[in-house]
């Protein structure tokens, strides 16, 4: 293989306030419109002990925005999270429901407010100086990421939410599958690669530095496992052999009462699934969803393979060996959008394989952003010359063995919080996140 190059420049066209207050205007839009046709007892109470209450998320999305374009602006960086109501360390998740929070109308009022002198400070900043906040427009980057993350929290809330069904307009169709072998495996045969950015207009402290690994030789899916593939696991009694569970997995298995994914009903002799407001029999040809690390880890074993480690995750995901560099996407540069991978859209749910004819990656995977988060086999840990910025409790306050790393973003991902360096990050047990995973083996 051809010598590591150096990370390539980041190319962007000079951020404008106008485009800023555009694009802050237009995540607003959208979560104002997720919670639109719900009651004020849907966005009160807490579905899930998983999940805060949705009037929970727009106090906090409105109090970091305050926090991080207005005070911590205008002095000295004090806090990373809005002391009080809405601190998510002071409060977490399993006690929102108890907290006294505002009505609708005072939390949606309260993030107008707040919006309005955001957007009148933001005529006065210098976007220019030397302030690594305000350069690129990074803080704005980072608060905007900030609200798009919690439009995919409150789906997943919706999701868990019983009673009446969540229904939202369908946005538009998606496309149809492609005709693909979907057990075929894509192989890397080993080198240095240059994974993480050093980007610091958008990206997060944890996705950064960029440095080089060697890679082994590998193979990984070109596909995300299906429920088809799934379903065979779990007739050849996947959820009740002990030999394809670690014993982390088994003592979840046990306590949990798992039969299959979330949100999977049998049905007779068949399975359905439930999607928001819809249930309906399993597709074969599209993606699992809603399984554990636990879950991904066993199925790995039964098929006589293993989780890819994020490292080579990322690598099939953007390694362009012609040019020896990192893609910040599997088909380029360009950012996501509708039309280059199932992102983003509120028809909900993950589309059938190769539906998306631009979503391939050069060592020649489909689907790596987009549809399910996946899995890997990582704990979330630093990278070589890591930096905590700006605030330690996004990122370095998670790092160790507890978490594990998934990679590539869901359907419901907004375009900005998704790239090929991105790095989210869960306990192993949890299902309610929009999750998948491929395999990979070695050689």
């Amino acid at each position: 293989m051809s010598a590591v190059s150096s990370p390539p420049s980041v190319d962007r066209a000079r951020v404008s306030r106008e485009d800023i207050a555009a694009r802050l205007a237009e995540a607003r839009a959208r979560t104002l419109a997720l919670i639109a046709p719900l009651s004020e007892t849907d966005l009160t109470i807490q579905h899930d002990p998983l999940m805060s209450p949705i009037l929970w998320d727009l106090g906090h999305i409105a109090h970091f925005e305050e926090l991080w374009l207005e005070r911590n602006l205008t002095g000295p960086v004090e806090f990373g999270e809005m002391p009080g109501l809405y601190d998510p360390f002071e409060h977490p998740r399993r006690v929102r429901g108890a907290l006294d929070l505002p009505p609708r109308d005072a939390a949606v009022h309260a993030m107008a407010e707040i919006r309005a002198r955001v957007v009148a400070h933001l005529a006065n900043v210098d976007l220019d100086g030397a302030s690594p906040l305000l350069r690129d427009g990074y803080v704005y980057a980072m608060v905007l990421q900030h609200e798009y993350q919690h439009n995919e929290t409150i789906l997943q809330t919706l999701q868990l939410k019983t009673g009446a069904p969540y229904r939202a307009p369908r946005a538009y169709a998606l496309p149809v599958a492609a005709d693909v072998d979907e057990r075929s495996m894509a192989a890397f045969p080993g080198g240095r690669v240059r994974i993480g950015t050093d980007d610091r207009s958008a990206a997060y402290d944890n996705e950064r530095p960029s440095h080089v690994v060697e890679i082994a030789p590998f193979s990984i899916d070109v596909f995300p496992v299906t429920n088809g593939a799934y379903l065979e696991f779990m007739r050849e009694g996947g959820y009740a052999r002990r030999e394809w569970w670690s014993a982390e997995g088994w003592a979840w298995l046990a306590e949990s009462g798992a039969t299959a994914p979330k949100y999977w009903t049998r049905a007779g002799d068949e399975w359905t699934v439930r999607v928001m407001d819809r249930e309906h029999s399993i597709a074969e040809r599209e993606p699992v969803c809603h399984v554990s690390y636990h879950e991904a880890a066993a199925y790995a074993s039964y098929a006589g393979k293993r989780l890819p480690t994020e490292a080579e995750w990322e690598t099939a995901a953007g390694w362009n060996a012609t040019a020896s560099r990192m893609q910040r996407f599997p088909w380029g540069e360009e950012p996501a959008t509708h039309e280059r991978a199932n992102v983003d859209q509120l028809s909900f749910g993950v589309a059938p394989l190769g539906a998306y004819a631009a979503n391939w990656s050069p060592v020649g995977c489909y689907g790596m952003i987009g549809d399910v988060w996946e899995w890997t086999s990582s704990d979330f840990r630093p990278f070589p010359g890591y930096a905590t910025f700006p605030y330690p409790e996004y990122s370095e306050v998670f790092f160790g063995s507890e978490y594990k790393v998934l990679r590539g973003g869901s359907w419901a991902t907004r375009p900005g919080a998704i790239r090929n360096s991105f790095r989210n990050w869960d306990y192993p047990i949890r299902r309610q996140i929009f999750s998948g995973f491929r395999c990979a083996r070695d050689g």
